[in-house]
């Protein structure tokens, strides 16, 4: 799918700050900035090294401020923000930009038509970006393209100020340029088809990050500019800069950017679009006309496409899931609720084989790691159900590959690792109660997902039973049931077929809220917490269900009434006291807001999947759920082009807001569109 913004909405300035491109390389740098050119976040930049894959990201090449110089005259191609200015206004010579794979920018100018592509290498910690003179009328004296370099050296969380730690001194190569301004961060290699330097070197001073100023942080940063390169448009047509980590004695950027598009060609979901081999996929449903068929059709060519800057290289062979972009790396729960979206329903069945193995191998205490730290920290282990998430990921990788001897050999006793010390207690007070239920919780301590924390504060504690803890405890017991008996190990298959039977009668007792007609959020002790959450939704939609068909239809039925909107479930429903409809203002604000009503993408698969099976075989099913995609095809042109954001306002227009690209939104939606969108035929 190509997405093309015109210039109606380029040269809207409010507009295009609001567009974001994203590039990524396979072992977590990546390059991002907005479709006007203007950074309005700290995480923006051309070059967001990965130091230590798939973290220690490091920004290195801020921008590129570019300027076309005619008869005297400079013409910008940039755009930069500074407080109560914005200089210079390259947005207004901006007239097209398209999204197919690469983000290119379209500037006429003065007879002169530049086009400009970024792309990352796969692999690299290496951006190029490509100018093409694609239209030219005669001028009378020689146009320049300039293009002067900004740099950062910091860590991608922070901003930079003037200091004089920062070595301003760069070498020559002879086939560009190498600075490194700290002896703690790698060197930055430029490579360039440049025909003189400016070796004028000052700095960028307060540039303004609206993106952060609405965030309540640090808003305001400086860079230093330590040359310009000039371009002479009448010596090529061809003109680029290589930002790199890595040395190279030449540089062919076209074989680069036909090595790209061949592999992008070649992985993600495309080409699996129309494949039957996939055992969850049946013949399409009908019920849509020709135009909400195609929109679908483009929403699964763009998240398929992607789903591949998620998986990331680890050390090693390892491989593991960015949780989102720009702030997140790999974490457990994210990983594992993503992990058959993102690989298994592409046939990346190998990729998914080796994040399985990479998490087993962390596995401590039978828990598998929340977070790997930035900084080559210990892994932490602070969740309750990321491990039966891994679980549920396993049991996904079975159903797809029926490969069974590496369950045998290296998975099958993590899962019972898990189960056992689940059954017995391990980190956190997490243990099964003599009802076979699972409780877990500690003072200070949030181990669900709903896992917004201020200071000491835990927002949504949700000590005690929770939910979908049950549910996930339910489905591992089942699922490690039908692995025994898939490898002919019949005492196990019985003792935990038997076990979850246990945990069945208990949770129906215990869960069901008789007057409300749904289920509780939780319980601890006598508290009973009646709030409307989407955690129940997983009672439903995870393959094993506790509940009769009755209970499923309501379940689904209330979350529809007070939680649902076009971009996912609310996290609590609007009618409660504590609803907060708005994500937005300081960290405090937002944190206190994002399991309060906040819209999370991510749910409308188990949405859907608990829809399919409580009206399975109804009339106007399949329908009902197709639909239920399309506003996210709208949404590929909002925010993150592409690609699907991390949450959205709980109140009408619910406005995206924290990450621009989240795996398990991405994920969430492909496994429901593969696994159910094609599920049903109307009657």
């Amino acid at each position: 799918m190509t997405i093309v913004l015109a210039k109606e909405v380029c040269q809207q300035i409010t507009v295009s700050l609001e567009r974001e491109w994203l590039e990524t390389n396979g072992i977590g740098g990546y390059a991002s900035s907005t479709i006007a050119g203007a950074n309005t976040r700290r995480y923006h930049g051309l070059l967001m090294a990965a130091t230590r894959p798939p973290l220690g990201r490091t920004l290195l090449l801020t921008k590129l401020e570019e300027f076309l110089c005619i008869e005297g005259k400079e013409i910008p191609l940039s755009t930069n923000i500074y407080p109560n200015t914005i200089y210079p206004e390259g947005y207004k010579n901006l007239v097209r930009f398209y999204l197919n794979p690469f983000p290119a920018f379209d500037y006429p100018v003065n007879g002169i038509r530049i086009k400009k592509t970024v792309f990352m290498v796969h692999g690299e910690n290496t951006t190029v970006i490509l100018y093409q003179v694609q239209d030219r009328k005669e001028q009378p004296l020689a146009p320049v393209l300039k293009v002067r370099a900004m740099i950062a050296f910091r860590d991608y969380h922070c901003v930079t100020h003037e200091n004089p730690h920062l070595k301003t001194d760069y070498k020559v190569l002879a086939n560009g340029i190498s600075i490194q301004p700290y002896d703690t961060l790698p060197p930055l290699y430029l490579f360039h088809n440049a025909h003189t330097t400016d070796n004028a070197s000052f700095w960028y001073k307060n540039m303004e990050y609206p993106k952060e100023m609405e965030r309540g942080l640090e808003a305001h940063e400086d860079h230093f500019s330590p040359f310009a390169l000039h371009f002479d448009l009448n010596k090529g047509s061809d003109f680029f800069v290589v930002a790199s980590t890595k040395a190279h004695d030449s540089v062919d950027v076209f074989e680069l950017f036909r090595r790209e598009v061949s592999r992008r060609k070649n992985t993600g979901g495309v080409k699996h679009l129309n494949n039957q081999t996939n055992p969850l996929i049946s013949p399409p449903s009908q019920g849509l006309d020709e135009g909400e068929e195609a929109k679908i059709t483009e929403l699964v060519e763009s998240l398929s496409a992607v789903s591949d800057s998620f998986i990331v290289q680890r050390e090693d062979d390892k491989k593991s899931i960015i949780a989102g972009y720009h702030w997140f790396g790999d974490w457990g729960r994210d990983t594992m609720i993503s992990l058959s979206g993102l690989t298994l329903v592409h046939n990346r069945f190998e990729d998914a084989r080796k994040i399985l193995l990479s998490y087993a191998e962390y596995a401590d205490k039978g828990m598998i790691p929340n977070r790997f730290p930035d900084y080559g920290e210990q892994p932490e282990y602070n969740t309750v159900d990321a491990s039966l998430w891994y679980i549920h990921a396993v049991y996904q990788y079975v159903q797809y590959t029926k490969d069974l001897k590496t369950i045998r050999k290296d998975l099958y006793g993590v899962l019972q690792e898990i189960v056992d010390y689940y059954e017995k207690g391990t980190r956190y007070n997490i243990h099964m109660d003599t009802d076979g239920l699972i409780y877990a919780g500690a003072e200070g301590v949030q181990l669900t997902w709903m896992d917004a924390k201020v200071g000491d504060w835990v927002v949504t504690p949700r000590r005690g039973k929770a939910v979908e803890i049950n549910a996930l405890w339910y489905n591992a017991l089942k699922i490690l049931s039908f692995l025994a008996h898939e490898m002919n190990l019949p005492e196990e298959n019985v003792r935990y077929d038997t076990f979850a039977e246990k945990v069945a009668t208990s949770f129906r007792n215990v869960f069901w809220h008789d007057v409300g007609q749904y289920l509780y959020d939780y319980i601890d002790g006598e508290t009973r917490n009646t709030a409307i959450r989407p955690n129940q939704i997983f009672a439903v939609s995870l393959p094993y269900s506790m509940l009769s068909l009755a209970q499923q239809r309501r379940v689904v039925e209330v979350v529809k009434e007070h939680l649902l909107t076009p971009f996912g479930l609310r996290s609590l429903s609007p009618k409660d006291r504590d609803y907060l409809g708005r994500y937005c203002g300081n960290p405090y604000e937002r944190d206190r807001a994002y399991h309060q009503g906040t819209v999370w993408a991510w749910l409308i698969g188990p949405y859907i999947s608990a829809y399919a099976r409580a009206y399975a075989g109804e009339e106007g099913t399949a329908t009902y759920i197709k639909r239920l995609f399309l506003p996210f095809h709208t949404h590929l042109f909002d925010a993150g082009l592409g690609t699907i954001s991390e949450i959205f306002d709980g109140d009408y227009p619910h406005i995206a807001r924290g990450c621009i690209s989240q795996a398990w939104s991405v994920g969430e939606i492909l496994r429901a569109y593969f696994e159910h969108a094609h599920e049903f035929k109307e009657k």
